[in-house]
């Protein structure tokens, strides 16, 4: 099971590997809470103090290239060299390396559900051995260390963000027809649709289909409003499987996205077209003259898969404002996202923990930034090494918000998460099944232990 968050403050006196002794208390539990006590004999990858450190990720391609670039000062300036191999079936490799003793120095997890099964199975050293984890926490989106927390203690530093909670429109004719760029709550943002609907326009822009994967968008959407309404102490208790999937609130939260989803009129080309419609083509209609649709809730990645004249004038075409709170639910800005954890296998490698402590600092990622494409977990990030102010717009809905909750299918187990929840909410858009028997059947579907 994939224990997410205890926030029992723990006192803990013990002595740290390769450190001196220590004797501290820290209310975030970042180093104690329960577990056990400190550990410092996890090992593996290669050999300590060798200056080589290898990573395994899931970057590829442009990406890897702009991670790679990365890390030539630091290497330069350390003499430490980095050896990266990219797997795009990451999930898989990792497991199987660490099962054989093949494990590389760091991993970079694209979801926390490996990291934290690697966790309870002490092949992952906790970030409180070998990172200041006050300094750490200071520094970064509030909440986001959360998604990789086992039994009170953290195992994954955060070191790239994937944002959201974001409504896209186009500018031009979202200015001319003087639009609300701020709606305060999902009700005003209600009424906004409303307005663009009076004028002939389907307000919002929503396409799901992504062949097997179809479906995770809908889970985007759930997890927006269950954040929203509910707050993240009940949202953590949902993705944990303390509350059950078909609990009353979140059949409520299913109700309330259907006033978006499947009103008439809402959504251009309807739920057919949602289910019918490339997931990377839902904002296209909102580039014709004039626009067929205005609102496109969906992550920063979502920009990628724009006309390449708006890629390339990001600023005058298109519009960002963050999904808004949702009126008597939780008091306070949220953010949903996702992003990549590092985590550290070979924990007597002082040359690996240097690695980790800069992946893991708010200097790393400038030049990924500059390129674009990446942004960093860290309030404290440079905003300058952004390309565009659309970019730095994202960036600040994060380091704004009161409170940052990873994508809740990648917490799920992956029978949940990216199974019968993604059929779940296929079921629910197109009608065959109601909120109640939509929840039910994902219900059912999680893993008895």
């Amino acid at each position: 099971m994939r224990v997410r968050k205890l926030s029992t403050a723990a006192l803990l006196c013990g002595v740290v590997a390769m450190s001196t002794s220590a004797c501290l208390q820290n209310p975030q539990g970042g180093a104690g809470g329960e577990g056990g006590g400190l550990s410092g004999t996890v090992d593996g990858g290669t050999a300590d103090g060798d200056k080589t450190v290898t990573i395994l990720g899931a970057f590829g391609g442009d990406e890897e290239k702009f991670f790679v670039q990365s890390l030539q000062k630091f290497q330069q300036e350390t003499g430490i060299k980095i050896q990266y191999t990219a797997d795009t079936d990451f999930t898989t490799t990792i497991k199987s390396k660490v099962s054989s003793g093949d494990s590389p120095d760091i991993g970079l997890f694209p979801q926390p559900g490996g990291l934290l099964e690697m966790a309870g199975q002490g092949k992952i050293q906790p970030i409180d051995t070998y990172l200041d984890y006050d300094k750490l926490d200071s520094t970064l989106v509030s909440g986001f260390m959360d998604s990789s927390r086992y039994k009170g203690r953290v195992y994954g530093a955060p070191m790239r963000m994937a944002v959201k909670s974001i409504v896209w429109y186009p500018k031009a004719a979202y200015d001319k027809g003087g639009f609300n760029k701020e709606p305060k709550t999902i009700q005003e943002l209600y009424g906004v649709a409303d307005k663009i609907k009076g004028t002939g326009v389907a307000p919002w822009c929503v396409a799901w289909n992504s062949d097997q994967a179809t479906g995770w968008v809908g889970t985007d959407w759930l997890e927006e409003y269950m954040l929203r309404m509910y707050g993240p102490e009940v949202y953590d208790q949902w993705t944990s499987h303390e509350i059950p999937f078909n609990d009353p609130r979140v059949v409520k939260a299913l109700d309330e996205m259907a006033k978006i989803l499947k009103a008439p009129g809402s959504v251009y080309g309807g739920t057919q077209a949602i289910l019918n419609t490339k997931f990377g083509e839902a904002m296209t209609p909102a580039f014709a003259t004039p626009p067929k649709c205005m609102l496109h809730r969906q992550g920063n990645f979502a920009t990628t898969f724009y006309p390449k004249n708006v890629q390339s004038d990001l600023d005058n075409q298109v519009g960002t404002y963050p999904f808004p709170p949702y009126q008597g639910g939780y008091d306070g800005k949220p953010i949903l996202g996702g992003g990549d954890l590092a985590a550290l296998f070979n924990g007597n490698d002082p040359d690996a923990k240097k690695v980790m402590e800069f992946l893991a600092g708010d200097k790393f990622g400038a030049e990924w930034a500059k390129a674009g494409g990446w942004l960093s977990p860290h309030k404290t990030f440079d905003m300058k090494n952004y390309p565009n102010e659309t970019t730095r717009n994202v960036a600040k809905m994060a380091t704004e918000a009161d409170i940052f909750r990873f994508d809740g299918s990648d917490l799920m187990p992956k029978e949940v998460g990216s199974g019968s929840f993604w059929t779940g909410m296929v079921s629910w858009v197109n009608g065959s099944k109601t909120s109640q028997q939509a929840a039910d059947e994902i219900e059912k579907s999680w893993p008895k232990s």
